[in-house]
């Protein structure tokens, strides 16, 4: 009998000791020294220096503007492409690794999300087809390939591919930054 109620108040004392031990656990963490971001790539960097408006035109002479915004503390560019008399698309890139990936909210009603080709020095940057949702098929039209050619700080194109049924169909538009 002395044994059981000894078991049970070192039970209790164990139960009110959890408490106490857990409110000690966010102070050790606060002195643990805070993890670093990984350096973000040249490509990264690139889309983070379009920030702001532009105004171009498609090759067909269709004027578009698309505005490049740094969002998530540095971790993603929005892109908000509206070719004229057509709904805005709005791609979110960002940065995986030595590599940078993006998600395209496509007016095709699809999703599309491509990595860089590669690590994405120099002046272009090329993004492949990785994978997409809401698509029933791969022959499904979808926007499969996209380029950017930088020419200096104000001035760059972005070539866009779709595909559909195996067919690729580029559109390129070159923007000029608007001041």
């Amino acid at each position: 009998m002395r044994t059981r109620s000894l078991l049970g108040l070192l039970g209790a004392a164990a139960l009110l000791a959890v408490p106490s031990l857990a409110g000690s656990a966010p102070a050790a963490a606060a002195a643990a020294p805070a993890a670093t971001a990984p350096a973000a790539s040249p490509a990264f960097e690139h889309l983070k220096a379009l920030s702001g408006t532009w105004t171009g035109k498609a090759a067909d002479g269709k004027l578009t503007r698309a505005t490049y915004e740094v969002s998530s503390g540095g971790s993603a560019v929005v892109e908000k492409l509206q070719p004229e008399g057509e709904p805005p698309m709005v791609t979110v890139y960002y940065p995986d690794g030595s590599q940078v990936m993006l998600t395209h909210y496509c007016t095709l009603a699809n999703q599309p999300r491509m990595r860089t080709t590669q690590a994405g020095s120099g002046n272009q940057l090329e993004f492949d087809f990785v994978d997409a949702t809401n698509m029933k098929s791969p022959a499904d039209p979808h926007m499969d390939k996209v380029r950017f050619t930088f020419a200096d700080a104000d001035h760059f194109a972005q070539e866009w591919t779709m595909k559909h049924d195996g067919k690729e169909m580029p559109l390129t538009f070159h923007f000029e930054r608007t001041k």
